[in-house]
C-alpha cells in the first residue's frame, strides 16, 4: 500500500471551495492530478460526483449540454470533480453554463495540457475561475514522510529519477524505467497531438539541448543553428514545451 503523501497544493483547493470560482488544476500527465481528486471525493463522498472524461460516455454528457441537463446530471451533488477536462468538447462553455445557472454548484476540473484547457476556458470562464498548478512531488512533502536521513540518502536517485508519483514509488531499479516511458508516452503526447508538430525529432533534440545547458543563458539563434531549425519555429516549440509543462523558463 503507498504511503499518503500530503499535497501542499490541498490547503489552497480547500480554501477555495465554494467561493463562487471554478477551480482549474494544471499539471502535467502523471503528477497526481486523479489522485488529489480522489482524496477531496473521500472527504464529502455523498455529496461528490466524479466525473472521468477519459470515458467516452461522460466527455458526451458535458460536452455542448444545455444548462437543464446539466443540473439533471448533477442532482443533488455539490462538489462536481471533472478529471482530464480538456478532452471534453467546448469545456470552456460547459464551465461557463455551471457556474451561471447551477447555482450551489464547486466544480474542481483538471487538465494535462495547459494550451488544451486554458485556451478553450479562458474567455468563457473571465472572472469566473480560480488556476491552481499541481507538480511533481517536492522536498517539502516529502519530508513529511520520510526522515531527513532518508531524504539525503536518496538525493541522488531524486536528482537522476526526478520526483514524480510512480517513479517515487518504485524501487531504485525501476524508476529510470518509469521515467523513460514517461517521457515517452506522456511527455510529448500533447505537443504532438493538440498542435500537429512537424518535425517530433527536432522537438525532441531541442530537449535534449536545453538539458545540456540548465543553469546558462539560452540563445534561440544558436540553437536553430545547431537543431537546422528557423528562430520562429524554435521559438514556438519551446512555447510548446513549457505550456506542456515539460519544461520552465526563469524570468530575465
Amino acid at each position: 500500500m503507498k504511503t499518503h503523501i500530503h499535497r501542499t497544493i490541498e490547503p489552497r483547493i480547500e480554501a477555495g471551495l465554494f467561493k463562487g470560482k471554478i477551480i482549474v488544476i494544471y499539471g502535467a500527465r502523471q503528477v497526481g492530478k486523479t489522485t488529489l481528486l480522489k482524496e477531496l471525493e473521500d472527504k464529502r463522498r455523498d455529496e461528490t460526483l466524479y466525473l472521468n472524461c477519459d470515458e467516452p460516455d461522460t466527455r458526451e454528457k458535458l460536452a455542448n449540454q444545455t444548462s437543464t441537463a446539466l443540473r439533471e446530471l448533477f442532482r443533488n451533488r455539490r462538489l462536481i470533480l471533472i478529471d482530464e477536462a480538456q478532452r471534453v468538447r467546448n469545456i470552456g462553455l460547459t464551465l461557463k453554463l455551471i457556474a451561471d445557472n447551477v447555482p450551489g454548484v464547486q466544480v474542481v476540473a483538471t487538465g494535462s495540457s495547459s494550451f488544451a484547457l486554458s485556451n478553450d476556458v479562458s474567455e468563457p470562464l473571465t472572472g469566473r475561475k480560480m488556476e491552481m498548478r499541481l507538480h511533481p512531488f517536492t522536498l517539502a512533502e516529502l519530508a513529511t514522510v520520510l526522515s531527513r536521513e532518508e531524504l539525503e540518502r536518496r538525493m541522488e536517485q531524486f536528482l537522476t529519477t526526478g520526483l514524480y508519483p510512480e517513479a517515487f514509488f518504485a524501487d531504485t531499479l525501476g524508476a529510470p524505467q518509469v521515467i523513460t516511458e514517461l517521457a515517452e508516452g506522456y511527455l510529448y503526447k500533447d505537443a504532438l497531438e493538440y498542435q500537429q508538430i512537424k518535425k517530433p525529432d527536432a522537438l525532441r533534440k531541442l530537449l535534449q539541448a536545453l538539458a545540456l545547458q540548465i543553469g546558462s543563458e539560452v540563445s534561440y539563434t544558436e540553437l536553430g543553428a545547431l537543431l537546422g531549425i528557423d528562430k520562429a519555429t524554435l521559438e514556438r516549440y519551446v512555447d510548446l514545451l513549457e505550456k506542456a509543462f515539460v519544461i520552465f523558463k526563469l524570468p530575465p
